[in-house]
Formats: structure tokens, sequence, C-alpha cells
């Protein structure tokens, strides 16, 4: 080992636990904040922190009047350990998954609010995934379609459900739902109180409209030709809020808006001619690390299609 080099050759336990109280620190925003958590005095802390400094070589951080501030090493130090622990965790999931019974983190993360149909199927899903690998910890989110890509490709999560329309090197599509999405107006719009047969394309591109925030298929977007699109709302909570407010017309699911359909809060325009079909795929990794895991997971959606006796 040259003499310039910094921790010692293997790292040690005691420099992962000085690293370890590094990042928390970093996450805490200081000595003092990071006392609660770590469960040790704010000068206990300092002594490590100058420990770790002095076995690296580096200045890792400024503390003083000033406040808190990581130097320019101390950054890459941070970003670093933030790689490495990931890297313990994730290893300490897969020597778990190579047992005889599946177990650690199995992760679906869904760019898309899910109405009660694909809530029901989807929990079909977790029934069967439980059923087959009971040790196995769910995790299930929500998160943009980017940051989901993201995490498939470095298998941070199993599976994404989001729409396919624009897909990427290194990840696998396959849908799993479909459904038409319908042009809608709430109550207080001008439109509301039209028939279908007196709205024509020329009244529609007079009506300010929402882009749905994301690339859509060739049908869609002939439909978003039509409109004058004023406003952006990819979630659908957001987009029925745009529409319920009167000022906005826009796309969405049918059973997303039965409940106001039914209640006089919403209606659809002219639907046979002014909608488009909306699918989610079930998206994974085309080389998974844990391939068993999202085998199961494409067992469960596939068991979840079939009629329910």
């Amino acid at each position: 080992m040259s003499k310039s080099a910094i921790i010692p050759k293997p790292i040690t336990e005691y420099d992962l636990r000085l690293l370890r109280i590094f990042k928390t620190v970093v996450e805490n925003g200081g000595f003092a904040a990071a006392e609660n958590e770590l469960g040790v005095t704010r000068s206990t802390i300092s002594v490590h922190m100058a420990n770790l400094e002095s076995r690296m070589k580096l200045k890792l951080c400024m503390r003083g009047r000033g406040g808190f501030a990581l130097t320019e090493a101390g950054q890459v130090v941070y970003h670093a350990c933030v790689d490495l622990f990931d890297s313990l965790h994730d290893f300490s999931y897969l020597v778990r998954s190579l047992g005889s019974e599946m177990s650690g983190e199995l992760v679906i993360l869904c760019a898309d609010q899910l109405d009660d149909i694909k809530q029901q199927k989807l929990a079909r899903v977790v029934g069967y995934i439980h059923q087959q690998a009971p040790k196995l910890h769910l995790v299930l989110d929500g998160d943009s379609i980017h940051n989901i890509e993201k995490a498939l490709l470095k298998d941070k999560a199993h599976i994404g459900l989001f729409p396919n329309y624009k897909q990427i090197e290194g990840l696998s599509y396959q849908q799993v739902f479909d459904e038409p999405m319908y042009l809608c107006c709430g109550r207080l719009h001008p439109l509301f109180s039209l028939q279908d047969s007196d709205i024509n394309e020329k009244h529609l591109a007079q009506q300010q409209a929402i882009h749905p925030g994301l690339d859509i298929d060739m049908d869609g977007r002939q439909q978003l030709k039509k409109l004058n699109l004023s406003a952006k709302a990819y979630q659908f909570d957001m987009r029925k809020t745009l529409i319920l407010s009167g000022a906005y017309i826009g796309f969405l699911p049918l059973n997303y808006v039965q409940s106001e359909i039914d209640k006089g809060e919403i209606r659809l325009i002219s639907p046979d001619n002014f909608c488009y079909q909306f699918g989610l795929s079930l998206v994974t990794k085309s080389m998974p690390r844990e391939n068993a895991k999202v085998e199961l997971i494409k067992q469960a959606f596939a068991s979840a299609a079939e009629p329910v006796l």
C-alpha cells in the first residue's frame, strides 16, 4: 500500500462505525442534531469525527459559529458512504434470498394512483406473493416514472407499474392494465350544460385544457392536439381537482370519476369521440439480480388475471 493511502486496508469494523457516525451527522445537519439518533453526546461525536479525519488524513467538515458544513472532500466521502452502506444492505438481502425460502425485501413501485379495480387486482397479487413466500418483506410505494426507472436499473426495486410509451434500454415491459380515458368537465364549466351534439372541436379548442404530464400513445396525442393545453397534471387527483374547478377540461378514466358523475359534479364530453386507451405496464429490469423474486411477481400478476371463482 502506498504512503498516500488513507483508511488502512482492509477497512475495519471501527472504520465502518466512524463512517456510519459521519453519515448520520451529515444527514442530521450537524453534531447537535445527530445526538438523539446516535444516542451519544456532542463531545463524543466530535471525538469520533476527529478520529475519522485523522485516519483519513482529510478535513471532512467545518463546524463552529458559522454552523456545520461539508468540505469538498467531505461531500465526496459522504456520497461514497451512501453507496457503501447501500451495497452492504443489498448484500445482506441478497444472501438471505439464496436460502431455500425467499426472504428479504420485495419492492413494488407505482407511478399512478390506482382506482378500485386496479387496487383489487394488486391486492390479489400481494395475496399470491404472501401465500407463496410468506417471509418476504413487501414494500409497496409510489414514485415518479424517472425515479422508478432508476430504481429498477440499480436493482433497488423489483417491479414498477407505469405507462410504457417511452421505453428505455435495460427494462422489459408487459402491459397489465388497459382502460379508456374520457374527456371530462366539471359542473362549473360552461360546457357542462351543453348537449354533446352542440360541442365540436372548435368549442374544445377555445377551452383551457390539461396536459397529462407524460408522453402518451398516438391516439392520445391526436386527442390532445384538439385542445388548448394550458395546465399540466400527471396525478389523477390533481387533474380531477383542476376539472372540478370549472376552469379546465381534461382526460380521466371512468372508474376514477364515476362517483363525481353520479353526484352531477363531472360529466363526460362526447365519450364516443373524445377518448383514448391508457395502459399501465409491469416493468422489470431485463436482467435483474434477484430474478426469482421478479418471476414470482410475474406469476402473481398472471394468477390475478384469472377469473375469480
